[in-house]
């Protein structure tokens, strides 16, 4: 080594560390150290068309979200397939949490039960956030049925020729697996009479051309206030707040049928489980704003938060559990 070299190299090793690694954070492509999650907007895929109920639940929620995030949270409709082409939209997104689904009952479910080809496993493939709450189903008959609970009309059922017919908005709805599983468990037999969406079909029950549903509280009760038809039970763990006087399908010894609508958030399979932690944050502190409660309790939402993600996921798991038999014995599918 000649004289002075190591006194040069001692000298000059700082300088050229420092140039490389400034040559190194400016090199393209290479990812940066990320700041608090979120740093950007939030996309919220709705897999249902604009107005409805799951429309309408996700816009509250997103609002109350983003207020606490710091970032929009940017409403994406994205109907089709019962609400497979949205939660597919999810399913096959980066993992980082900046994609999220407004899941269902009948979006994830049913429809990944029914449907002959489905792309994503339902299992694994989203990382459930948390649970808003569940919009309470009624059983409802035309008066011309003579049941006022559902053991007279098990009695009714049982003594009907031809037997009597439920409608549904539709083949693989929620609708669909609801009657299926009243008759399962009645151990009656009912023929399904699908219509294209719900209006069709209430209209028709409202006719009499079908005697038995099960749907939705909300768009129900005021043909129920009218008499045009007669509710039986809710088909839930609980009462509604809306028609406390109307017993649970459990309460009149029927508590195999349960078909209560669930609304849930749900990001992308394998995303950090501390993103997640934010997410649910942000949700459960949007759903205990007054203003956003009231709104979601009047739309029919009996708001029930999940107090984790992990008891959000345990209930995600039940509900397909629940309704995985009656879709077999119902040999419900669509092609």
């Amino acid at each position: 080594m000649r004289p002075g070299t190591a006194a040069v190299n001692r000298a000059t090793g700082p300088v050229r560390r420092r140039a490389l690694v400034a040559g190194l954070l400016a090199a393209p492509g290479l990812a940066r150290a990320e700041g608090p999650f979120p740093e950007r907007p939030i996309r919220l895929v709705i897999p249902w068309p604009p107005g409805g109920t799951n429309d309408i639940v996700g816009r509250l929620v997103s609002e109350g979200m983003a207020a606490r995030l710091g970032q929009p949270v940017v409403i994406e409709n994205r109907g089709g397939a019962g609400g497979m082409l949205g939660a597919e939209a999810v399913a096959k997104a980066a993992p980082d949490g900046y994609t999220l689904v407004l899941g269902g009952s009948g979006s994830l479910t049913i429809t990944s039960l029914v449907q002959a080809r489905v792309p994503y496993d339902v299992a694994t493939a989203f990382a459930p956030v948390g649970l808003m709450g569940v919009g309470p189903n009624v059983v409802v008959v035309h008066p011309s049925v003579a049941a006022r609970d559902l053991r007279e009309l098990q009695a009714v059922a049982r003594g009907a020729a031809p037997p009597l017919s439920y409608a549904s908005p539709g083949v693989g709805s929620t609708g669909h697996a609801a009657g299926a599983m009243i008759a399962q468990v009645l151990d009656v037999p009912m023929e399904h009479i699908p219509y294209r969406g719900t209006g069709p079909a209430l209209n028709d029950l409202i006719a009499g051309r079908v005697q038995v549903f099960t749907n939705a509280l909300a768009p129900l009760q005021p043909h129920i206030r009218s008499g045009a038809v007669r509710a039986l039970a809710i088909a839930g763990r609980q009462r509604s707040s809306a028609m406390p006087e109307l017993a649970t399908t459990g309460e009149q010894g029927f508590p195999g049928i349960e078909a209560a609508t669930w609304f849930g958030l749900l990001a992308t399979g394998g995303t950090a489980p501390e993103r997640i932690l934010r997410l649910h944050g942000a949700l459960n502190a949007a759903l205990m704003d007054p203003e956003i409660r009231r709104r979601l309790v009047e739309g029919g939402l009996e708001v029930e938060p999940s107090a984790s993600p992990e008891e959000f996921a345990r209930f995600f798991a039940e509900d397909r559990a629940r309704w995985a038999p009656v879709v077999r014995r119902a040999a419900m599918r669509v092609d």
